[in-house]
């Protein structure tokens, strides 16, 4: 069916065989490539970012960082909704403080974004967590499950928790989960059942959401550290590239069209990977009453490309090495349009 879409302050016109209206909403996630303050932890390891640090992270460098990483927030889903994203989660971000910082910046103030957040375990001092505008979304409740993976030898692999958060979106119950799984750091095949594992926890909760209320709206969201044809999520989330096959069990990962066809979010050794991903239950893509799922959208606008040098066509990022390109980040965030047919 096509389509004729205006947007109207927070309201959708969709013509077609009758006028309706929709009211929108959007959800999103961005990477946003070690967000660190300049001032030393002693309780993780940051010393590079700090100004006597291999990176020499100044407070000009990390107030510049946060400016930017706002710059980009401000300006998503904006063509649908003038208020951007209602939930943002985000990873890579060392505490509480650099979110704090974040939403304050003079380009997201006036949204009054709302933040979670808990300390991981993580050996690097990064974290998840997840910012909301409370005019649309009101957390309910909220934890870190931790992901508890192991070495050979029995010890303990300390990584970000998974963010879990439940809340009312628009007078209806949602919720999230937020990841950043294990990287491939030794190996893509080597450290696979890392990621399978931090899946495995995510399809638990979805499992038991749905025995409770099969047409529970859940969204999955994160920097997977695997593409959406891989097993962690193919798998063992059990995602689905197609609406018409998502049934009660599985799942709808709308980023796996973007990958077959050569996009993605980041990119290594000249060719695209799709981490970042936003996966959503069924009651999300099949309901029958509220907000379903309408579109999806990488953000992959030309000012967030590296022009030239040995990385053109990459994410313009804040470092390559230890070399400061006052970029971004070097994902592409993504996000997602719900739109929840108004009575007339």
């Amino acid at each position: 069916m096509k389509m004729m879409i205006m947007a109207v302050g927070l309201m959708l016109t969709v013509v077609c065989a009758a006028q309706k209206q929709y009211k929108i909403s959007s959800v999103g996630f961005y990477n946003l490539e070690n967000l660190f303050d300049y001032e030393d932890d002693p309780l993780i390891n940051d010393e590079e970012y700090t100004p006597s640090g291999s990176k020499l992270w100044t407070k000009e460098m990390y107030e510049s960082k946060s400016q930017r990483m706002a710059e980009v927030i401000a300006q998503l889903s904006v063509e649908l909704n003038p208020d951007g994203v209602a939930i943002l989660g985000v990873a890579e971000i060392e505490n509480k403080r650099v979110l704090e910082d974040l939403v304050k910046q003079p380009k997201l103030a006036a949204r009054n974004y709302q933040i979670v957040h808990y300390d991981s375990p993580d050996r690097r001092g990064i974290d998840v967590g997840l910012l909301y505008q409370p005019k649309y979304f009101q957390v309910t409740g909220s934890r870190p499950i931790p992901l508890l993976i192991y070495e050979a030898d029995s010890s303990r692999i300390f990584t970000r928790d998974i963010l879990y958060v439940s809340g009312v979106h628009d007078n209806e119950p949602l919720h999230i989960l937020v990841n950043h799984w294990p990287s491939r750091r030794g190996g893509e095949q080597t450290t696979r059942a890392l990621r399978e594992a931090g899946a495995a926890v995510c399809k638990s909760v979805v499992d038991s959401l749905t025995a409770l209320d099969p047409n529970v709206k859940v969204i999955i969201m994160g920097d997977l550290n695997d593409d959406p044809v891989n097993a962690s999520v193919r798998k063992v989330l059990q995602c689905e590239r197609e609406k018409e096959a998502v049934e009660v069990g599985k799942l709808y990962n709308p980023m796996e069209n973007y990958f077959r066809r050569g996009i993605g979010t980041l990119a290594y050794n000249d060719a695209w990977n799709l981490f970042d991903q936003i996966i959503l239950s069924p009651g999300l893509v099949k309901g029958t009453s509220g907000y379903t799922f309408y579109k999806s959208h990488i953000f992959n606008e030309p000012f967030l490309v590296q022009k030239s040098g040995q990385f053109k066509g990459y994410p313009l990022r804040t470092h390559a090495g230890d070399n400061y390109l006052g970029g971004y980040s070097d994902h592409f965030p993504v996000y997602v349009f719900l739109v929840k047919e108004q009575a007339q």
